[in-house]
């Protein structure tokens, strides 16, 4: 019997714990339903068309969810809609904040878990992240449930069968962990930074725990590096470079930029005061006083925000990045002890975090925000189904006037994978990927493997002046090219952005020659 099991029990605030993040779940869902899904969303449900050990640019994690939320709302149509795209991932966010509040209650007991239950269902990173379907989704529900097994590990006696079960569970969740996003090599890597530098937790290493809950991550995950390894690793390059890429441009100016906008995105995803309170409760955690869970859990926290916080000195880091080091933060900063100040500090903090998450869920289902519509992050999930309507339109004309099959698609893996979720006939659609990055289309059957002579190709690009570079690359290689339709983008009154059509007809054979690894 643990610590934990003889602390006395309010089961009334452990209910109410259950009830806040439960009913935090109801609210999500419900917006889930009502906001637009954003490129980035329709790209990973094209993924779910196509479920595969491997993607890319992530391990298959998100496409599972979003598999699964398509599954369950099928028999209501619903499988493409903003709400079963979403499904899965909104889901995915109760276990996350359920695992967290668990993982604060063994720790400090039911206040505690009331506590945390509070923290995550107000701050923007959760009430806002945790609807859209991204790979953070799975990333964070793992994470939270493999370091409450781990916590758990830890309070059983070392070498006991206790401690080897929940030692497995960890490798368990650590494979899931892995097969939804690559950052999660620091939870790993940060148990074991933990373990070594504590005096009093290196008994460990002299267990089978910790090395069963490897192989047992290995084998969850093996999947994924049999898919890499059977795609020259390209997932996995992808993402060094991507985290790890060479500065931009002036590198003292570049860096204080990118790590000013990155602590500006902590704190709008935290609120300032959450976020100071979270860095001094991991810091103070760090300290010998210290017990060794709370240990454990800030050296995750921190080698997980440590490292975004050097990757950002190189190039931009996207704010969402660290979220995992969020998990172990929330429950320390929940299961710490204040002073009166410090609980006032606490209490403003939740009250700022809830309206920033109000402001951002009004402003997902109406404009509030003196904002330019361009400018507006929300906005960029609108207008897709206008530029959707207008390229069926000349599609089924040209497909009438030269016969053979009209195709979809875009420069961009956003273009194509809009066109494909925002099409009622879900057509499979390209990217030509000629001037943007090379992405999981590049993988699939691209548009010489499918069409046949004569088809003809409708895409979206951006305006330009002139002939876009993409068609001057394209036209050689079909029988005319003509400018169509210029598209706006807009989120009621306001222009997000435009799209111009292009009708490319008769395709002749032949494409540019443009592999992935000469891009």
């Amino acid at each position: 019997m643990t610590a934990a099991d003889l602390r006395p029990h309010d089961d009334r605030r452990w209910r109410l714990a259950l009830v806040v993040v439960t009913a935090a779940v109801v609210v999500r869902l419900l917006f889930a339903a009502l906001i637009e899904l954003f490129p980035d969303e329709a790209y990973y449900w094209d993924w779910s068309r196509h479920l595969a050990a491997g993607y890319f640019d992530h391990p298959p994690g998100i496409a599972i969810l979003v598999r699964l939320g398509g599954l369950l709302t099928a028999p209501f149509g619903q499988s493409a809609s903003p709400l079963g795209v979403r499904l899965g991932a909104v889901l995915a966010g109760w276990i996350a904040a359920t695992a967290t509040v668990a993982t604060a209650r063994r720790l400090s007991g039911d206040g505690a878990a009331l506590r945390a239950a509070v923290l995550i269902t107000v701050m923007p990173l959760a009430a806002a992240g945790l609807i859209l379907a991204t790979p953070d989704a799975p990333l964070l529900a793992a994470t939270a449930a493999g370091l409450y097994c781990v916590v758990r590990a830890l309070e059983s006696p070392v070498g006991s069968a206790i401690s080897l079960r929940w030692w497995s569970l960890t490798g368990v969740a650590l494979g899931v962990a892995f097969a939804s996003k690559y950052t999660s090599i620091f939870l790993p890597v940060g148990v074991v930074l933990a373990i070594v530098l504590r005096p009093e937790l290196r008994a460990r290493l002299r267990e089978p725990g910790p090395y069963v809950a490897c192989v047992v991550a290995t084998v969850v995950f093996s999947p994924v590096l049999v898919w890499n390894a059977h795609h020259g690793w390209i997932s996995f390059v992808y993402q060094v470079r991507h985290g790890l890429g060479a500065p931009q441009g002036s590198a003292l100016l570049a860096a204080w930029k990118h790590e000013g906008d990155f602590f500006g995105g902590q704190a709008g995803l935290a609120s300032p005061i959450l976020f100071v309170m979270m860095v001094v409760a991991v810091v103070r955690s760090l300290g010998r006083r210290a017990s060794a869970a709370h240990f454990v859990l800030a050296m995750v926290a921190a080698l997980s925000f440590g490292f975004f916080v050097y990757s950002a000195v190189r190039q931009r880091v996207e704010p969402n990045w660290p979220a995992p080091a969020y998990i172990p933060a929330i429950v320390l900063l929940a299961t710490m002890s204040w002073s009166k100040r410090g609980e006032k500090w606490l209490g403003a903090g939740i009250a700022l975090a809830a309206l920033l998450s109000v402001v951002i869920y009004v402003q997902g289902v109406t404009p509030i925000l003196p904002l330019a519509p361009a400018k507006d992050p929300i906005a960029r999930a609108y207008g897709w189904h206008d530029v959707t309507v207008r390229a069926d339109s000349v599609a089924h004309a040209a497909t009438a006037d030269n016969n053979g099959t009209t195709w979809l698609g875009g420069d961009r893996y956003q273009e194509a994978a809009e066109l494909a979720i925002q099409d009622p006939a879900h057509p499979t659609t390209f990217a030509m990927n000629l001037s943007g990055r090379p992405n999981q289309y590049d993988l699939w059957p691209r548009f010489p493997d499918r069409a046949k002579a004569g088809d003809n190709l409708v895409l979206v690009l951006d305006e330009s002046d002139g002939p876009h570079d993409v068609v001057t690359l394209l036209a050689p290689y079909f029988q005319s090219v003509r400018l169509d339709h210029l598209v706006s983008l807009r989120r009621g009154e306001g222009e997000v952005g435009q799209r111009r059509l292009w009708l490319l007809s008769g395709w002749r054979g032949g494409w540019p020659s443009t592999p992935v690894s000469a891009r």
